[in-house]
């Protein structure tokens, strides 16, 4: 049975699951869905819970498995993070542990014996060990009080993370049905939240859908001109000394970022799959233990990061869904502190992915549904509305129709224009190719021939004797990139072929024939696109950060605990939020407790780490002196209150029995 709380095989009651809340995790309340997923599972209930990425999602599971009989068994493909998860529960007093790969044998047999002993609370597994019968009997020989199925989107084919070893996970409802199932998930669109339902044979299940929305997260999608510039740029001006990451395409542009951003003197490591396991274990450690790093990462090998300080994740090239995007943006501000979701996006970015699809691997209908993917992800890039609201359009949730004024088209609204005329030319531009010359060729020399460029290759194949040549001076070539790349989002132009060349859909001849019109955003000029950056836009991002940050004479006590809290992680091994998340750490400069007692009322201070950490709370608090502008008062009313007097009350005594209650 769940062992932090002494529960009895005694049905489990709402105050109880409160109860452990506070007492292990130190929070006062629930938050959103959170209390009714608990009171569904605790009582014995299956649930697929749809929670975005620092929602709260673990405490749906962990809660659970702490006040049921028995051992709660935690299935997660994120076999790098198990040990950091585990560290930071048993930091929490929970009794936790994992098996995977990483382990030697007697590691192995050492947790095998202490489930089988019932002296865990939670056990976390990797998907591809249920596969393994060892496995499945050994679950058989402990009792379990929950199964929580995390990432649960990977049970998707047509999702974005797709882990075939998931689709095994339905065994768990038929050879262990009076035990409850929670299948957990930060993404997932209404199709893809049936196929968790269906795939993992939970029927019966109650579904659960926070609200998606992450109002601290401030969504930015710029023009990509020299998109490495452009990131030092913006981790420079607004993220200087901030832990984040980037993520790029290839293998080759994560090396090439990341030796970019060192040599401009920003710290930072690659991390992809073509590294080896050693080097990307160590990369990784690095990231959770040390601040201020920034990791850059390929989009394709999930990071899966359980850390709750990141303060931005950029985008170098175009994700290939939405889901994806959201997934890795949503691993900005999970301690909810003001982040930025910050993206360089380019008519290449379009190209390439296009072409992907098409040389790709998989049938028809999957390629079908990947440009489905890609169409919405482009649809989330060009859009001239709120930029939130279309995201959590995507995922079926209502958003502000008065807009979130947190994205980059709320704070600086895009101009858009009768692009019509604009797209009839370079559609006319791709038909006078074929069926003048039988040629089809890529953006680069449609732009050419639109602004009248004599190029070598112009020269070469006559393309100045066009009739369309020099037609289209009236735009710089930066205005017809992106009025091709918004003619390929819309689907009035298509890439074809190896080498990208531009061909035309069905729905250009509308176009032709002036039937249908063609709204377009304006391109930014890059000077505006710099102010519009770090501009108006920041300035309002800063203002909404200042006001989550502490007064400036608080600042010291903010610092000081900061330094403490490295020392101590240090010393134990873990990362630094394993001891206090920083938000913690910022209600505790504010508060000021002066005793143990006290600083028990702040949240994230749960009785474990009140035990472990309080007295040298209190200590680095003592050694400033007290609160800005306060006067210490004497440890006994009766004594004179002098201005010598330095002993505060409560600093130095030992809390009755009551104050731990």
């Amino acid at each position: 049975m769940g062992g932090t709380g002494g529960i009895t095989d005694m049905p489990v009651t709402e105050s109880e699951a409160l109860a452990t809340l506070h007492r292990v995790f130190g929070y006062e309340a629930f938050r959103g869905e959170q209390e009714a997923v608990i009171e569904h599972v605790v009582a014995g209930g299956d649930a697929v819970v749809l929670m975005p990425t620092g929602g709260g999602k673990s405490l749906c599971y962990q809660i659970p498995a702490l006040v049921r009989p028995g051992t709660g068994i935690v299935i997660s493909p994120l076999i790098a993070l198990m040990q950091d998860q585990v560290d930071a529960l048993r930091a929490l007093g929970v009794r936790a542990g994992f098996i995977n790969s990483t382990q030697d044998f007697d590691e192995r047999r050492m947790v095998e014996a202490e489930f089988q002993a019932g002296e865990l609370d939670l056990l976390y597994l990797a998907p591809e060990r249920l596969r393994l019968e060892g496995t499945l009997e050994l679950l058989s020989r402990g009792k379990i009080s929950v199964f929580a199925i995390d990432e649960a989107h990977c049970v998707s084919q047509w999702g974005h993370d797709f882990r075939p070893d998931y689709l095994a996970l339905s065994l768990l409802g038929e050879r262990w049905p009076e035990v409850p199932r929670i299948a957990l998930t930060a993404t997932a669109t209404r199709a893809t939240h049936q196929e968790i339902t269906q795939r993992l044979n939970m029927p019966d299940a109650r579904h659960f859908v926070a609200n998606f929305d992450r109002p601290n997260i401030q969504y930015r999608v710029v023009p990509k001109t020299e998109a490495k510039k452009q990131l030092l740029g913006f981790l420079r001006e607004e993220h200087a000394g901030d832990a984040g990451i980037v993520y790029c395409l290839s293998r080759n542009s994560v090396e090439k970022t990341a030796e970019f951003l060192t040599r401009n003197g920003i710290e930072a490591v690659p991390y992809h799959a073509g590294l080896d396991a050693g080097t990307r274990a160590a990369h990784q450690s690095r990231f959770l233990r040390e601040e201020g790093l920034v990791v850059v990462a390929t989009i394709a090998f999930g990071m899966g990061i359980d850390k709750p300080d990141v303060r931005f994740v950029a985008h170098l090239d175009l994700p290939k869904s939405v889901e994806g995007y959201y997934q890795e943006t949503g691993r900005a501000g999970r301690d909810g502190l003001p982040s930025t979701a910050w993206m360089a996006y380019g008519l290449n970015d379009v190209v390439q992915q296009r072409k992907l699809i098409q040389s790709g691997e998989g049938d028809e209908a999957f390629r079908r549904r990947a440009a489905m993917h890609l169409d919405s992800m482009l649809a989330l890039c060009e859009t001239a509305q709120c930029r939130r609201g279309q995201l959590l359009a995507y995922f079926g949730q209502d958003p502000d129709p008065a807009g979130c004024g947190n994205c980059d088209t709320c704070l600086t609204p895009p101009e858009t224009w009768d692009g019509t005329v604009a797209a009839q030319k370079v559609l006319s531009t791709v038909v006078r190719l074929k069926r003048e010359r039988g040629q089809k060729f890529g953006a680069g020399q449609i732009i050419d021939i639109l602004l009248g460029r004599r190029t070598g290759k112009v020269i070469q194949f006559d393309h100045d004797q066009l009739s369309v040549f020099g037609i289209g001076e009236e735009l710089s070539e930066a205005e017809w990139r992106g009025v091709v790349r918004q003619l390929l989002a819309q689907g009035l132009i298509a890439v074809e072929g190896e080498y990208g060349t531009l061909v035309l859909t069905e729905a250009s001849g509308a176009v032709l024939r002036r039937e249908r019109e063609v709204p377009l955003r304006k391109e930014p000029k890059r000077p505006a696109a710099a102010r519009s950056a770090s501009g108006s836009g920041r300035g309002e991002r800063k203002a909404k950060t200042a006001a989550a940050e502490l007064p400036e004479e608080l600042l010291p006590a903010f610092e000081a605990l900061r330094a403490w809290r490295a020392e101590q992680a240090r010393e134990q091994g873990v990362p630094a939020y394993v001891i206090f998340h920083d938000a913690t750490l910022r209600e505790i400069a504010t508060v000021w407790p002066t005793s143990v007692a006290q600083l028990g009322g702040i949240s994230g201070v749960g009785e474990k780490k009140l035990a472990t950490y309080g007295e040298g709370v209190i200590a680095v608090l003592a050694s400033l002196g007290g609160p800005p502008g306060a006067t210490p008062a004497p440890a006994d009313p009766a004594e004179a209150a002098g201005p010598d007097q330095e002993d505060w009350p409560g600093m130095d005594a030992e809390p009755e029995p009551d104050d731990w209650i």
